[in-house]
């Protein structure tokens, strides 16, 4: 027998220390198998849209930071409510982000506004397999007042109290279809909120109805308040009739200069989301005061004037009596 036989088998037996040392391997693989399919798992269960860190509540995106906030307070802790604009942000041209598509596509409901606002909703949500409700449907529909939008709706239907509590009808139905096991929840939410939106709508007629009928027009910018003017008793007058168009042409300017003289309108005013520049010129000429600043289209950070809808139209209201009653705004 060859004098190396026993040695070459010795050699081939492990030690202890290599069998400790490959269990230690197997458990360890086994350990990240366990991690990567725990991973998948919570990734699958926690859906929705990014940013909802990992919150298993159906996911509502708005287009615009208004709608949002009307759609939290209808929501309470149900849903999780986002907005694909942010604060501040024009919304009648607003160009999506790759990552708004991303968003939209986890999103479980998409709300709109309707009435030709979102120019880019259209293509935006085209390929999406997401449903989506339009909440202004139902509102009585105002024309935009100018030979080159003649037929075209106003857009700005929320800026009535009154059509915000068709909005909200419209998204306790749609959320709803959504979570069926929570309607009441949403109903309730709903019919408070619409108490709310009837007070302050009650409170802004009120003070209105004391201005002289002389007093009663507003001057803006953009032709964003029909439908609460329509609901206030006051004479809409504005320089241009959406915020679409980049500028200001001097006739616009000339027709409000000569609506303020004529009328001997006390003040006018301007939006958030554009230069007031156009509306100095009127001040300048007419010598009108300039009563302040409104807000239309988008509210501002948490920590501004108009955090909130209820706080936009209690703002535009406070501003708009103030001014066209000849007090301090």
């Amino acid at each position: 027998m060859p004098k190396n036989m026993f040695r070459c088998a010795k050699v081939a037996v492990p030690n202890r220390r290599s069998q400790v040392r490959a269990l230690q391997h197997v458990r360890l693989r086994a350990a990240a198998v366990a991690a990567v399919v725990l991973s998948l798992v919570l990734t699958a269960c926690g859906g929705g849209a990014e940013g909802n860190g990992g919150d298993s509540k159906p996911v509502v995106l708005t287009t615009f930071t208004v709608l949002a906030d009307v759609a939290r307070n209808v929501a309470g802790d149900k849903l999780t409510v986002e907005s694909i604009t942010k604060a501040g942000a024009e919304i009648h041209g607003y160009e999506p982000t790759p990552g708004d598509i991303r968003k939209a596509s986890k999103a479980d409901l998409i709300l709109d506004n309707g009435l030709n606002l979102e120019a880019w909703f259209s293509q935006f949500v085209e390929g999406l397999d997401v449903p989506h409700a339009v909440v202004s449907d139902g509102v009585e529909v105002m024309d935009i007042g100018e030979d080159s939008y003649r037929g075209k709706p106003n857009p700005h239907a929320w800026m009535s109290p009154l059509n915000v509590q068709i909005y909200v009808d419209n998204m306790v139905m749609a959320f709803s279809d959504l979570d069926p096991e929570n309607a009441a929840a949403f109903k309730a939410n709903g019919e408070a909120y619409k108490a709310e939106l009837q007070a302050v709508q009650d409170q802004l007629t009120k003070s209105l109805s004391a201005l002289p009928k002389s007093q009663r027009a507003l001057v803006t910018c953009e032709g964003a308040f029909s439908y609460l003017a329509r609901d206030a008793g006051l004479k809409e007058v504005y320089i241009w009739a959406v915020n679409a168009e980049q500028q200001a042409t001097p006739q616009q300017i000339t027709r409000a200069i000569e609506y303020v003289k004529e009328h001997r309108v006390p003040a006018v005013f301007c939006e958030s989301t554009v230069s007031d520049a156009p509306m100095q010129q009127v001040v300048e000429a007419t010598g009108a005061e300039f009563g302040g600043t409104l807000y239309v289209d988008s509210l501002s950070e948490a920590d501004g004037p108009v955090p909130t809808y209820l706080d936009l139209i209690r703002h535009d209201a406070d501003v708009i009596i103030k001014a066209l009653a000849g007090a301090e705004s």
